[in-house]
């Protein structure tokens, strides 16, 4: 299924804060170049932040706060700071006849402070820089980034993107803003190119909150490539060991592992929920005692391993008898 993934232009990972999503980012990042894919980075610089400040994500990494321009973090990973102004910049360039003019443009403030101020058009500004990023190609013709891996700030800000389209176009259906927002648009909702990525916890409140951002971003016709079900704790139990587990605990009652049981149980549950009921395949992570970079390294070995296959049942026939 991750070879399926690596094969889109485009992978929008959402998820609500505390989840993890931007650890699993960083992870999907390295296991997509580990499988030998190019992999841009990125990550949405919030409105009010410094271009220079600190970048979690980049950090995950090993990358240096590069602005909003591409910076080589290793071979086959870049990294980049998205950015509306950026965009902005990069959409008057194309549409006005001299680079100059689209400089000038830009530090109007007249047209800064109007920017700012409407929403779409920064989120805009963020769709097209990024579109100008997968536009871009080698001397041989073949993509630059032939795979970008966008860590999304907030639910919110992944719904955003997911409207952006339809309500410029309701209000811009021509002109050169029209067709930036159609070919966003064809990016978008193409599921061979594009894929969102939701990542949630083990957790009753988690995954309905996952189910709700999945059936928004259908209505957007956004494509969900996969669920990421992050911090899956270890089951050491068959199920005839957790039945003898539980015959144990009526007959002798509460012990002091009962609470880990507890959060095994609401954890299997919540998986099994979310597989039901997600409309795309579930990745499950395990929880692991890691942090920052160590982390980011080992779940993405996680990804990255030979899928295990059950041996085959023996044959109790004889060799080459049909059932």
């Amino acid at each position: 299924m991750l070879d399926a993934l690596w094969e889109r232009r485009a992978l929008l990972v959402s998820g609500k804060g505390g989840v993890g999503k931007t650890t699993v980012t960083a992870a999907l990042a390295r296991a997509a170049v580990a499988s030998g894919r190019r992999v841009l980075l990125a990550e949405v610089e919030a409105a009010s932040e410094n271009q220079d400040a600190p970048s979690p994500l980049g950090s995950l990494v090993g990358a240096r706060a590069s602005g909003s321009q591409v910076t080589e973090v290793s071979p086959g990973l870049s990294f980049i700071r998205l950015s509306a102004v950026e965009g902005q910049r990069l959409f008057l360039q194309d549409v006005l006849p001299l680079r100059l003019m689209a400089d000038a443009a830009m530090r109007t403030r007249a047209l800064r402070r109007f920017l700012e101020a409407a929403p779409a058009l920064r989120e805009m500004g963020v769709l097209y820089q990024m579109l100008h990023l997968l536009r871009r190609t080698r001397p041989d013709g073949s993509p630059l980034h032939p795979l970008c891996i966008l860590d999304l700030p907030a639910t919110g800000h992944a719904l955003a993107i997911a409207a952006l389209p339809d309500a410029l176009l309701s209000v811009i259906p021509g002109g050169p803003i029209g067709r930036s927002v159609r070919e966003g648009l064809a990016l978008l909702r193409d599921p061979r190119l594009t894929g969102a990525l939701l990542v949630t916890l083990p957790e009753p409140l988690p995954v309905s909150e996952t189910l709700e951002l999945a059936t928004a971003i259908q209505r957007h016709r956004i494509p969900i490539a996969a669920g990421v079900l992050n911090r899956m704790p270890d089951n050491p139990f068959s199920p005839d060991g957790r039945a003898a587990v539980a015959r144990l605990l009526d007959e002798h009652g509460p012990h002091l592992g009962q609470r880990a049981l507890g959060r095994l149980d609401r954890a299997r549950a919540a998986e099994a929920r979310l597989a039901g009921n997600l409309p795309a395949p579930l990745v499950t992570l395990p929880e692991l005692p890691a942090s920052g970079s160590e982390l980011v390294e080992r779940l993405a070995a996680h990804l990255t391993r030979p899928a295990t296959v059950p041996p085959a049942a023996p044959s109790h026939g004889r060799a080459g008898a049909r059932s």
